[in-house]
């Protein structure tokens, strides 16, 4: 057997593992946004050249450059600098879509078959707002609306490493909610036709939020259109559309499994 470590060597060894994870997190953000590294230098004010350095694990940043690289980035100081890493991002699946997409029916069930928590995230709005979800916009707005949802989803995500959350359908439309839950979860988009949209809202007995029948169909075609893109951010897509609930979910269990691996 070798000689056993001196302190400096154990030393030398955990600051060199640190960097490599530092070096990691900017690497991995950098690659689920789609972000080239000489982007990240000229929003950051880092050069290209120190950027590569820290992602290879070799970075001795200052904290002024760490606070430039995490301003830049839209993340803590913190998150980049603790010294272990959460839960990865796949422990947590994040269902996303319209209401009628199938979030709950097929959250819930797989959230079963995984052993984690199901987490409705209008529920936790709930129980933020004190009230009714229906009565939330009525009685406090939009903007406060948007507050409760995005501490609601701090506080959910603080609280279980692993889960099935399935998300508001307009929380894509609050872009620092989004990027919140895009860089924290696994997010799949539960497509679906417009018309099965509303069948399925009609079939829930609920018309909520839609003004009532008739314009409904047309809401839904509009609401679609105009979160498009901002579904299409998810890590995939499941189009629901004219399948029985068993072939939706196992598609998703599969898409999951295959994640997880």
């Amino acid at each position: 057997m070798g000689a056993p470590l001196t302190h400096a060597q154990r030393d030398d060894d955990a600051e060199t593992a640190y960097l490599a994870r530092l070096g990691e997190r900017v690497r991995r953000w950098r690659t689920e946004h789609g972000l080239a590294r000489r982007a990240l230098a000229l929003a950051s004010g880092v050069s290209e050249r120190y950027l590569a350095q820290l992602e290879a694990g070799r970075g001795n940043m200052s904290v002024l450059l760490l606070r430039k690289l995490a301003q830049a980035m839209r993340v803590s100081i913190d998150e980049l600098v603790r010294e272990h890493d959460a839960a990865p991002r796949r422990a947590r699946v994040a269902l996303l879509g319209l209401r009628g997409a199938g979030k709950s029916a097929l959250g819930e069930r797989l959230a079963r078959s995984l052993e984690v928590p199901f987490v409705e995230l209008d529920r936790e709005v709930e129980q933020e707002a004190g009230t009714a979800l229906g009565e939330v916009f009525s009685m406090y707005g939009q903007e406060a609306f948007r507050r409760f949802e995005r501490r609601a989803l701090e506080r959910v995500l603080k609280r279980h490493a692993r889960a099935v959350i399935a998300a508001g359908g307009s929380l894509v439309t609050d872009p620092q909610t989004y990027e919140l839950l895009l860089r924290n979860c696994y997010c799949v988009w539960l497509k679906a036709a417009p018309e099965e949209h509303m069948a399925r809202v009609i079939a829930q007995g609920d018309m909520r939020p839609f003004r009532g029948r008739s314009a409904a169909l047309d809401e839904i075609r509009q609401l679609l259109a105009e979160r498009d893109r901002l579904y299409a951010r998810a890590d995939a897509v499941i189009d629901t559309s004219g399948k029985p609930l068993r072939q939706s979910l196992a598609q998703l269990a599969n898409l999951v499994a295959k994640e997880d691996k």
